[in-house]
């Protein structure tokens, strides 16, 4: 059984998505960030972490890829092209979406007051729409960012939209980009890991 440390409503949503689409069992220390449990075992304190073992490893996406590779499924194979654009989805997940609903994270309760810029999120809110226009751009028939494949590109994609409901992003109401965070929130693993969420467990 993997074990998560992690509140349930950090990144460590990711973790637990793939886990359920994965369907392995998994356990919840629900540690908040810069707490002693997280930094027992990360040294930066940032949640989540999977503990492999006595084996620590750290950065949700890089425990994504862990877990897709190790499981073979949710990725398509190192070396290959669609593996490249596969992590290149990922990777504007990462930079493009999230960089924005970070940023204007940082600036509202996680950094310091007097180290806080509340005048960058507008800029970010900017950012944040015109990544989802990129978005729209790229996206091909569906349903998903990979075509037919679900991948863990589409977990990152995916948890960035709920991400910007909680901090008061904008998203579409209609159309390409609101049809697909449409169909993976109606996927059963997304469901069961809101569940867990919810419960806070």
């Amino acid at each position: 059984m993997y074990k998560i440390i992690g509140f349930p409503r950090t990144r460590a949503m990711r973790v637990m998505w793939l886990l359920e689409e994965l369907g392995e069992a998994y356990d919840i220390d629900p540690a908040l960030p810069q707490s002693d449990a997280a930094r027992a075992v990360n040294p930066s304190g940032k949640v989540p972490i999977l503990m492999e073992g006595d084996t620590a490893i750290t950065e949700s996406v890089a425990i994504c890829t862990y877990l897709a590779d190790k499981h073979g499924r949710f990725t398509f194979p190192a070396g290959t092209l669609d593996r490249a654009k596969q992590d290149s989805f990922t990777q504007f997940g990462v930079d493009v979406l999230e960089g924005a609903l970070w940023t204007a994270a940082k600036n509202t309760f996680i950094n310091p007051e007097d180290k806080r810029a509340p005048a960058v999120k507008d800029v970010c809110r900017y950012e944040f729409a015109r990544g989802l226009e990129t978005l729209e751009a790229r996206l091909g028939d569906g349903p998903y960012v990979m075509g037919e494949t679900f991948t863990i590109a589409d977990i990152i994609i995916g948890h960035c939209s709920g991400w910007a409901v909680a901090a008061k992003f904008d998203l579409p109401k209609e159309g390409p980009v609101y049809d697909y965070f449409k169909g993976l929130r109606n996927r059963p693993a997304f469901k069961a890991m809101m569940a867990r969420v919810n419960e806070g467990t």
